[in-house]
């Protein structure tokens, strides 16, 4: 049997500080009245915070309350994007939600995670979500993943790898169920050819 690794060695990997420690903690009070303030309802307000800690946001963003952004300046939003409540974006790296995407409730986004063969060192890859792309309610996306364009993502699953465009896949991890713009009638005749 192998000795535990030691945490107190685990160290920041391939992450990178963009941001003194002193803005982060700015931005943690700001997020804390702004962003995750369920009192605050304003997506307006949202989206002026999120920019002015450098956030690159679009026209058109809905932001509703209780979300959680880890850096604001890893985050690029497209137009016409909505982001449920209680989403989570732990950014460490970037984050694109390209146009006319959706991020529904307590859905969340990681661009990093731990070395866990070998030092517990942090890792860093960034998360694409391409234009038309749905995440619905609860979701789990880790690093590394780009989500194609107009790609559904049922209620509850965990997106581990990269998905093709214009399918809807679901599942712990995410699996292909069918094309998404295919009526079920079609998928079925496909199916029992």
């Amino acid at each position: 049997m192998h000795e535990p690794i030691d945490l107190s060695a685990a160290g920041p990997g391939d992450f990178e500080r963009t941001r003194s420690r002193g803005v982060e903690a700015l931005w943690m009070v700001v997020e804390f009245l702004l962003i995750t303030n369920p009192l605050q309802t304003s997506s307006a307000l949202k989206v002026w915070a999120l920019r002015l800690f450098g956030a690159r946001i679009g026209a058109n963003i809905i932001v509703r309350p209780r979300v959680r952004v880890k850096f604001p300046w890893n985050l690029q939003i497209g137009d016409n994007c909505w982001i449920g409540e209680g989403v989570w974006i732990h950014n460490q790296g970037l984050v694109t939600i390209e146009d006319n995407t959706v991020v529904s409730q307590e859905t969340f986004i990681t661009t990093g995670s731990h070395d866990v063969y070998r030092s517990m060192d942090l890792i860093i890859k960034p998360v694409i979500l391409r234009r038309g792309a749905w995440l619905t309610s609860r979701c789990i996306v880790l690093q590394g993943v780009e989500v194609g364009q107009n790609t559904v993502v049922t209620p509850g699953s965990v997106v581990r790898g990269s998905l093709l465009p214009e399918r809807v896949y679901g599942g712990n991890p995410a699996t292909f169920i069918r094309e998404r713009w295919k009526t079920s009638n079609e998928t079925r005749h496909d199916q029992e050819s």
